[in-house]
């Protein structure tokens, strides 16, 4: 591991212990050379499918653009970190155990929708104007018509994940 302050390679590992979540190895290590020391994760590598992006490109998936994608719509509304983070292993678990070598950014984009309709309207109606590329305020007041019409009398069909404890 490449020390980060000098750029050696000589280091040695201090700790050991499981992440928070126990999905990696945290170590401390302190660098042979310049003496400093700095924290490296180990994870499991895991295969997630390529992407299909609405003009038929395929690119990697990637959880920080989804996240981002994610906090933007959220941003200053009541939605709790963990609450996202909770949902983007969830679906990256889904993607993995799916088995699919490609995925559409469509069916990402209604997992998206239908996390956000639940957990906060206002975030997704934001995160619905630009995945459904609104154009004018009578697509965003359609939107919230709708929105209104499929929540009277009736409970949500899917609850988000559980925040972890």
């Amino acid at each position: 591991m490449k020390c980060p302050f000098c750029g050696q390679l000589d280091n040695k590992v201090i700790d050991s212990r499981l992440s928070r979540d126990s999905v990696a190895v945290r170590r401390r290590r302190e660098c042979l050379i310049c003496n400093k020391r700095f924290t490296t994760y180990e994870k499991v590598e895991v295969h997630i499918p390529m992407l299909i992006k609405r003009d038929g490109r395929r690119e990697p998936y990637s959880r920080e653009k989804l996240a981002r994608s994610i906090f933007v719509a959220t941003q200053k509304r009541p939605v709790p970190v963990n609450v996202i983070d909770n949902f983007l292993d969830y679906h990256e678990h889904q993607l993995q155990e799916s088995g699919y070598q490609e995925v559409k950014t469509t069916e990402i984009g209604e997992k998206v929708s239908d996390f956000l309709r639940i957990t906060d309207e206002v975030a997704y109606v934001r995160f619905a104007s630009v995945y459904k590329e609104f154009k004018s305020l009578e697509d965003f007041q359609q939107e919230i018509r709708q929105l209104d019409e499929n929540k009277v009398g009736k409970a949500p069909a899917a609850a988000p994940p559980k925040p972890k404890e």
